[in-house]
């Protein structure tokens, strides 16, 4: 199946601007890195925000091998917070960027958020990539923190993204969409599960966005033109999620 194609990156003649946001879980890049390249560089993002990048040996060599695979720049995160990454094309203008390590629970992984204040277009758009906990109290507190994160950031547009290890139904996941925008829920395209790739029968990655955002398209964007199956398989063991947005014209 061939997908509709979604709205090319663009800035409008209003002064808005058309973004392409990817979330996607790299499994710290132990599976077929060339599959995950081409996934990325055919989805055409601005902005990517990843999960479970390299935190360790040469991490940083290994997340600079991939955005210069796919034609972007390290924006921040990595190891420095516990595995969200950010990447972006050079449409975007860096303001600043902050890695936030989350309280670690005894024998738990150590969590974090990778942030970021960028302009595109003019228009100022926070980011935050995260991965949240397995344990499901610990996933709840990290929430909380997401969404006072964002308020910190002290942006009218933001987008967080990322793997919520919870579905929709999930008390995590319910409480990031009664704050914000669910993406695929509001304009769905594509397909709709993410884990696993060989046969995704739940939803547990997605794209979030304030509500000053309009949101153009959002899912898994098998059938994509250069997105293969045999690529979806072999890169990871999550499947991502691509999202068009326009975000609002820069206030004069």
């Amino acid at each position: 199946m061939v997908l509709t194609p979604l709205p090319d990156s663009r800035t409008e003649p209003d002064g808005s601007a058309v973004i392409r946001v990817l979330s996607y879980n790299i499994r710290s890049m132990r599976d077929d890195r060339e599959a995950l390249a081409r996934v990325i560089t055919a989805c055409a993002p601005d902005l990517v925000l990843v999960q479970e990048a390299p935190r360790f040996f040469r991490w940083r060599k290994r997340a600079a091998w991939l955005a210069a695979r796919t034609d972007l720049v390290v924006l921040g995160g990595g190891a420095t917070a516990a595995g969200p990454l950010l990447l972006c094309s050079l449409r975007a203008t860096v303001e600043r960027t902050q890695d936030v390590l989350l309280p670690l629970t005894p024998g738990l992984h150590r969590r974090g958020f990778a942030t970021s204040v960028v302009r595109i277009a003019g228009t100022r758009i926070g980011l935050l990539s995260f991965h949240l906990s397995l344990q499901r109290d610990e996933r709840l507190a990290q929430t909380e923190a997401l969404l006072e994160q964002l308020d910190e950031m002290g942006v009218e547009h933001a987008i967080a993204a990322g793997d919520l290890n919870d579905v929709p139904t999930g008390g995590a996941f319910r409480r990031l969409a009664g704050r914000l925008q669910d993406c695929w829920a509001v304009r769905p395209w594509g397909e709709e599960h993410t884990y696993s790739p060989d046969d995704p029968r739940r939803r547990i990655d997605a794209i979030f966005a304030t509500e000053g955002i309009e949101v153009l398209g959002c899912g898994v964007p098998a059938g994509l033109p250069g997105v293969t199956e045999a690529d979806l398989r072999a890169a990871t063991d999550h499947l991502p999620v691509l999202a068009a947005l326009r975000v609002p014209a820069m206030l004069p």
